[in-house]
């Protein structure tokens, strides 16, 4: 299990917001904290740390007035941090080139590979065309419903027909070289995680998966690395100290890295 960290880019500013609660009209979300610092700032705490693999994510849509103030945070991220971070967020074939260019080591596509409710194996392949499976990321972020997880698109918005279950991860397991996973329905909320989503992805193991959503405390750690047997990467947002919450950077590093030694 490796820590991920991550930088959340929303309306120019980095934030940690209710996954569900954000909105392209009036480019709302309700927002547990907003950061006085440039994303440039957290990147360089990454770096400095030894943490690879965190992701950058711009909240705002192409088209929106705030995108090209999210865009300019996202590329200070990635300068200062040269193939450190990955980055999602209105990601295409014809813009990726310019996010690895500026020092992203991967990008991260949901949206333009789920198009109407399924997957577009068309666009899937074009995205792997331009920037070659190895540097693509998957983002799988799902909601709860009764007939299990799916994946939701267009900034959590959209209810896809696609269930987040072993048979999908292995369809598209050769596309990509990660799969990231938000649980929207707990993401941002910080009051525990999807124990069944964590130890369904878990139980997969073939490709490198990163967990985010709900962790609120050391305890929850612990469960993640249980349930995913090691092999699920972890995220924390809203929890972390540094973004107005309660769990110790340190110690959050620490347990992540000693229990990887652990295992490995």
């Amino acid at each position: 299990m490796e820590f991920r960290p991550c930088i959340d880019i929303h309306n120019g500013s980095v934030k940690q917001i209710v996954g569900g609660s954000l909105k392209d009209a009036g480019n709302e979300a309700k927002e547990n904290f907003v950061s006085k610092q440039e994303a440039s700032f957290f990147a360089e705490l990454y770096k400095k740390s030894g943490l690879r693999g965190g992701h950058v994510i711009m909240l705002n849509p192409p088209g929106s007035p705030y995108y090209e103030a999210t865009r300019t945070q996202a590329m200070k991220a990635l300068a200062a941090y040269p193939m450190g971070l990955q980055i999602g967020g209105g990601i295409t074939p014809e813009n990726a080139g310019a996010f690895l260019d500026a020092g992203a080591s991967h990008v991260i596509v949901t949206s333009y590979v789920f198009r109407d409710g399924r997957i577009d194996y068309g666009n899937l392949k074009k995205m792997a065309d331009a920037v070659g499976r190895d540097r693509l990321v998957l983002d799988l972020s799902c909601k709860r419903t009764e007939k299990g997880y799916f994946v939701v698109t267009d900034r959590w918005q959209k209810l896809t027909q696609e269930k987040v279950d072993m048979a999908l991860l292995d369809r598209l397991a050769d596309c990509c070289d990660e799969f990231l996973v938000h649980a929207v329905d707990v993401e941002g909320r910080a009051d525990g995680i999807e124990e069944q989503l964590a130890g369904m992805l878990g139980g997969w193991g073939k490709r490198p998966m990163t967990y985010a959503g709900g962790i609120h405390s050391y305890e929850d750690l612990e469960l993640i690395r249980r349930l995913g047997k090691g092999r699920l990467n972890v995220t924390v947002g809203s929890a972390l100290d540094m973004f107005g919450g309660t769990l110790e950077w340190g110690r959050v590093l620490e347990i992540c890295t000693k229990k990887s030694a652990q295992l490995g």
